[in-house]
């Protein structure tokens, strides 16, 4: 990976607190790119060799290029990844003060690796939803962009059981820490956002905030890490790192096949939602682009989704997590991810066409089975697969500390990644 390649990923992760500010960056590079901005409230007339862009509540996004191809004989080259993170998140009234001191009340978005979130500097952004001076209401996104809170731990000497596996209470001790405060002085959460709203949107006429999804972030800034920089450390790899690689691989295809991307959010609470991949963002898109019968039919049936999720690299420190046979390394190159439950949407004919793909391009490949002991996660893969009836392939970068506020991946793998969705959007012809 490029020193300038790395710096822009790098960029697009600290520029990417919650999934409404990344699907602001992803948007705001395809429109720069030439990408046409679709609205779900207007009519659409999608012509052969254009590109497109919508969004849904501001989290999911979907890009695509017509082509001059006709989609029901070449089939339509998807790549699917999810924009959320797990977090923690603001309760609707999060204020508390106890004991002198104004906390907030969070909610645990997702399976979140709590212990990490102990200590860190952090901060907050999302959405708001404000009424104008006008009495129109709107929506913004913002981000604090500063230390102004954390979660600090009890010390070691008023807990001597801490480091012998103490189970958390998310209740009790997830509250953030905001500040000490006088006797009369209590926190307006919405009073805070507004005033931090007007700071960044000096223009938007906010007259009250009334609602907001707010979650809490780490402060520190992606980097590269290891003696040889071979390392990539940030808060939400899984799963920015594949909508960052799916991005980048759309944009440098060569847009002689009908390809898209689907980002989408809500994968880490099971996908079900309005812009969640068990929605019909996806299928609506595609209906409203080739008509809702015949053609739509034709064309899943030769289409092809890469799910591209992270996947578990094998620790040096916990080999037996693993199965002995398939313990995928970092930097090694993207991970096929296989269950005979399904939890993974790959079989043999959509694994064997990305082995092929990526041995004519020198991009090595690995495979990721859970022990059989042990319970496995799940992706859109099979999501989509179920509701399109499109044929899927589960794949993913392995990655250290998944789930933890900041994760580790190869930065070798993240190059990787992009090569082998550019080629799979560039292929001439689809598995049947």
């Amino acid at each position: 990976m490029t020193q300038h390649s790395l710096d822009s990923f790098l960029a697009f992760l600290n520029a990417s607190p919650t999934p409404f500010h990344a699907v602001q960056q992803m948007q705001q590079t395809l429109l720069a790119a030439g990408f046409i901005a679709l609205n779900e409230s207007d009519a659409w007339q999608i012509q052969a060799g254009k590109r497109y862009v919508v969004t849904r509540n501001d989290s999911s996004l979907i890009a695509f290029i017509t082509s001059q191809q006709d989609p029901t004989q070449s089939g339509i080259r998807l790549v699917g990844a999810h924009t959320d993170s797990p977090c923690l998140k603001l309760k609707p009234e999060p204020d508390l003060q106890r004991q002198g001191y104004a906390q907030l009340g969070v909610e645990v978005y997702g399976g979140v690796l709590l212990h990490p979130w102990f200590d860190r500097d952090l901060t907050l952004a999302g959405r708001v939803s404000y009424r104008q001076n006008n009495g129109v209401l709107a929506t913004a996104l913002i981000n604090f962009s500063r230390a102004i809170a954390c979660i600090p731990s009890l010390a070691i000497h008023l807990d001597r059981d801490v480091n012998n596996g103490r189970a958390l209470n998310a209740q009790k001790e997830l509250p953030l820490l905001l500040h000490a405060q006088t006797a009369d002085e209590k926190i307006d959460i919405r009073q805070l956002l507004l005033t931090q709203l007007l700071d960044e949107h000096p223009h938007c006429d906010a007259e009250a905030v009334l609602d907001f999804e707010i979650c809490a972030c780490d402060t520190q800034q992606a980097s590269g890490i290891g003696l040889k920089k071979d390392f990539i450390a940030s808060a939400r790899l899984d799963n920015l790192l594949s909508c960052y690689a799916g991005l980048q691989a759309l944009l440098a295809c060569d847009g002689l096949q009908p390809a898209m991307l689907v980002c989408t959010d809500h994968e880490e609470v099971g996908s079900v939602s309005c812009c969640g991949a068990q929605g019909n963002f996806l299928t609506s898109v595609l209906q409203r682009w080739l008509g809702r019968s015949e053609m739509l039919a034709r064309t899943t049936h030769h289409s092809l989704m890469i799910s591209a999720d992270n996947a578990h690299g094998v620790h040096p420190n916990y080999p037996e997590k693993h199965d002995e046979k398939h313990g995928p390394l970092l930097n090694s190159g993207p991970v096929i991810k296989i269950n005979a439950n399904q939890r993974y949407a790959s079989n043999a004919v959509t694994q064997a066409f990305f082995r092929n793909l990526c041995a004519q391009k020198n991009i090595p490949v690995q495979s990721f089975v859970a022990r059989a002991d042990m319970g496995c996660g799940s992706t859109i893969g099979p999501l989509t697969a179920a509701e399109t009836g499109i044929k899927t392939l589960d794949i993913g970068v392995p990655t250290f500390a998944m789930h933890s506020i900041r994760e580790l991946a190869g930065a070798k793998d993240v190059n990787y990644l992009q090569q082998a969705l550019t080629a799979f959007f560039n292929c001439a012809h689809l598995p049947n």
